[in-house]
């Protein structure tokens, strides 16, 4: 397992250190008290079994499971972590939990994560997106002692011109749908924050280090979410269904699940380590070659799992979804030496492997994490 060597380039200047084969460092998170929001969810739970496998302090804040099944449920997910079943809309609820756990660092995935979910309930979207962001930093400016906060937002931040080159994290916010302007005003809520309560100058007295993670559209096993292209796509081929295409053509920037994830736990590790110099919005985005058309994706997914699986195109009307959509990682690369690790195929070859061992109901913790450590190693062997 190849943990980071630091070498600095310039004395105590933390935004020169050069890691090399770095990842999210294991021994690090032994022991630190970590708080997650929204580790019901995918994401969520694939971060969970992580942190959990790197021995650290974790505490869950979540709504109950958001899909049946779900990957927190079928990999048992709860076993190594305390599990809070709470909403983020609820104030109170974050700060007694924080106040009862007193985290040293906070990892803010809670969130209504779907488009189309949005244009139904715009309310409950910004209710959970906009104000949960503010109640989860709000607790932690009244209870005190978070070191690090990694609030995720969304690619979707951005504001969508249909651009053929990746957008930076200095491009203009904004969103066309509730859910993408739901996270352009999670970025914002943060930056006030940051600049109110938490800035750089003031690190020494405050001592919280706050910045946003912006991901793509990530892939793997145990994502069972409603409208979401990998999911849809394994329940027809399970079904032995054609799946319906909305946007054959539609271009997305996909990643495996854990790249975007090690880019938060890195971030969230720089922050504790170096404070203030690296509270700023960050891309985690795959490479260029991994924005790929959704029938591309499809037509690979078929192509593993056999059984003659295929799609066809769905002529219905739908609401408005972006096109166009990718992310400039240079910064991450940089100044993290974060950098995806899988490519587009083997994501998708261990995104088969996960469901089909789901369908011969195989031990689906272990196999999580055989997948985590896999991960790890990968590169490095």
């Amino acid at each position: 397992m190849a943990l980071c060597k630091m070498l600095s380039l310039n004395g105590t200047n933390p935004s020169l250190v050069v890691h090399h084969h770095c990842l999210m460092n294991p021994s690090f998170w032994n022991n630190k008290r970590v708080l997650l929001t929204g580790h019901t969810g995918f994401k969520g739970s694939w971060m969970s079994l992580w942190l959990q496998s790197a021995g650290a302090q974790l505490t869950g804040v979540a709504l109950a499971p958001p899909t049946t099944p779900s990957l927190f449920e079928v990999a048992n997910v709860a076993a190594g972590m305390s599990s809070e079943l709470a909403d983020i809309r609820d104030m109170k609820a974050m700060h007694t939990i924080v106040a009862k756990h007193r985290p040293e660092i906070v990892i803010h995935m809670a969130a209504q994560s779907v488009v189309r979910e949005s244009y139904q309930n715009p309310v409950d979207t910004y209710a959970t997106n906009v104000m949960g962001t503010v109640h989860v930093l709000e607790a932690i400016r009244q209870v005190g002692g978070v070191k690090a906060v990694v609030v995720v937002s969304s690619d979707k931040c951005y504001d969508n011109k249909e651009w053929v080159w990746g957008y930076r994290e200095t491009d203009a916010l904004g969103g066309y749908d509730p859910y993408s302007n739901s996270k352009g005003c999670t970025e914002l809520v943060t930056a006030a924050y940051r600049s109110s309560y938490f800035a750089a100058h003031d690190h020494d007295k405050h001592g919280v280090a706050v910045a946003t993670a912006r991901a793509g559209n990530v892939i793997g096993g145990g994502d069972w979410t409603a409208d979401q292209l990998v999911p849809d796509t394994v329940r027809a081929f399970s079904e032995q269904r054609p799946v319906r295409l909305r946007s054959p053509g539609a271009v997305r920037p996909w990643q495996f699940v854990l790249e975007p994830i090690d880019g938060y736990l890195s971030l969230a590790e720089h922050l504790y380590m170096h404070g203030s110099a690296f509270a700023d919005a960050w891309n985690f985005g795959p490479s260029a070659d991994h924005a790929q058309p959704v029938q591309w994706i499809v037509e690979h997914l078929a192509k593993q799992w056999g059984e003659s699986a295929k799609w066809e195109k769905d002529a219905q009307q739908h609401p408005h979804e972006a096109g166009f959509l990718k992310l400039d990682s240079s910064k991450a690369k940089a100044q993290l030496n974060w950098q995806s690790k899988l490519n587009l195929a083997t994501a998708l070859q261990w995104t088969v492997e996960w469901y089909r061992a789901y369908q011969l109901k195989n031990g689906m913790r272990a196999l999580t994490l055989a997948q985590i450590d896999r991960f790890m190693r990968h590169g490095s062997e």
